[in-house]
């Protein structure tokens, strides 16, 4: 008996082998290595149960384990390593629980974002974290990657709303980190050590969340700046005033241009950069708040600005930023989008880093990003067929992370390391901080069996 016959016991018909069904897992969203790796197999648990059996079947044979969802990881934490087993988690997709007296939901992993909150509006739940594409994320990626979104500087990041798991260690142990509740300080915060641990301590099988009321209303302004300095003074300006946006978010010009290009929505394709600024509470509230957000976009020089009175007029605004990446596709073959995030004081000369360094390495830049946080995401257009385009583009990356790390930035606040950036994580980390984190990878995961080659 080999360990596919192994695996056939536990998953039944919920295993692929054949070489064209293995070819769709070898890919994510990031960029196509050299080589492409084919994983063993690809299976499909059920349940916690299922997942440590083949875990300790991946044991047995000193097998790579995967765990992958919807494979829309920016960074390649979700691409197949040498003789691994990828785990997909499409049969784990139940909301279990929605507890309207606790706060709470508990969900399976590949429960989709957009999906959970459309069940919590029913009940006027809330689960804030809301990345771009909360139509395909799922709660497990959102959990293993800490994901966050453009609501984040008000509401914090998905490990914010994550209070208990289920995870299957990489010896097969089924543990719970903590309990169903909101407030906790019993032991150690193991919850917290899995969530943005990509996948390489321990396979996440249940998740259980905080939820918030959801505020009664929220209404978006779209305003418009001829010089980027004028824009992100703006932000400070708002920040200073005494209330706080659900969402701050920048596009530069060239993004502006790619929306309406993509999807004419009569975005002013004329100015440098454009703030999305969403306000969201209580009606009456958010209209006095729309009046002091109106004196402070006049004083700080929007040239024009647009604030949303209906919920059809918000979605219109939310649907041209939601479409960036899909926009920028229509101009090259590729797009690879950055996640670095900067003090807020330095997003100024970040963003002019990230223009000095395409224009030195001739490599066409959409910059938008959550510049309430500091989180910026330059989206690099080229076409990775060329490699002297290629090579630009490797070069344009190293300076743009060494010059982030130098002013006190991170190389990541949502879309993860994965297998892209680990290198440059010598010169991000304290160095002692770093052998400590692979003291606790080597304690949790002695054979090194799970996503290999990830993050640490």
């Amino acid at each position: 008996m080999n360990f596919l016959d192994e695996l056939k016991k536990v998953c039944g018909k919920n295993l692929l082998t054949k070489k064209e069904d293995l070819y769709v897992y070898a890919y994510d969203t990031s960029l196509n290595p050299e080589k492409i790796i084919l994983p063993l197999c690809v299976v499909f648990p059920k349940n916690s149960k299922e997942i440590s059996e083949i875990v300790k079947i991946a044991n047995k044979y000193n097998l790579t384990l995967i765990p992958r969802a919807q494979g829309t990881n920016h960074c390649g934490a979700t691409r197949p390593s040498e003789n691994c087993i990828v785990m997909h988690f499409s049969k784990m997709n139940k909301i279990i629980e929605i507890n309207k007296e606790n706060l709470t939901a508990i969900v399976e992993p590949n429960v989709v974002i957009g999906e959970l909150n459309k069940e919590l509006d029913k009940l006027n739940l809330f689960f804030p974290p809301d990345p771009s594409n909360l139509a395909v994320s799922t709660v497990g990626g959102a959990v293993a990657l800490n994901a966050g979104g453009p609501r984040t500087f008000k509401y914090g990041n998905t490990k914010d709303y994550v209070i208990n798991l289920e995870v299957v260690l990489a010896d097969g142990t089924i543990i719970e980190t903590a309990k169903n509740i909101a407030k906790n300080a019993t032991g150690y915060n193991l919850t917290n050590l899995f969530v943005g641990s990509e996948g390489t301590l321990g396979i996440i099988s249940k998740i259980t969340l905080k939820l918030i009321p959801k505020p009664q209303a929220s209404f978006v302004t779209l305003a418009y700046f001829d010089k980027l300095e004028t824009c992100l003074n703006c932000v400070n300006n708002i920040i200073s005033s005494g209330f706080m946006p659900s969402t701050i978010d920048l596009m530069d010009n060239q993004t502006l241009k790619t929306i309406e290009n993509f999807n004419p929505c009569n975005l002013l394709t004329d100015m440098e950069a454009g703030l999305l600024i969403e306000l969201d509470g209580f009606e009456k509230c958010i209209q006095e708040e729309m009046m002091i957000l109106k004196e402070i976009l006049e004083k700080s020089g929007s040239k024009k600005y647009i604030q949303a009175k209906t919920k059809e007029e918000n979605e219109n605004i939310w649907r041209a930023r939601r479409s960036a990446f899909s926009a920028a596709t229509q101009l090259k073959p590729n797009v690879i989008t950055e996640d670095i995030v900067v003090p807020r004081n330095k997003i100024i000369d970040f963003v002019n880093k990230i223009r000095e360094l395409s224009k030195k390495y001739d490599i066409q830049v959409l910059i938008m990003g959550h510049v309430g946080d500091g989180n910026i995401h330059p989206h690099f257009l080229l076409d990775l067929e060329n490699k002297r385009e290629k090579m630009r583009h490797e070069k344009l990356r190293n300076e743009l992370y060494a010059y982030a790390i130098s002013i006190n930035g991170v190389l990541s606040g949502e879309h993860g390391i994965g297998n892209t950036k680990k290198k440059f994580l010598p010169d991000a980390i304290d160095k002692n901080a770093l052998d400590l984190m692979k003291k606790i990878k080597n304690l949790l995961d002695e054979k090194n069996i799970l996503n290999t080659g990830k993050t640490i």
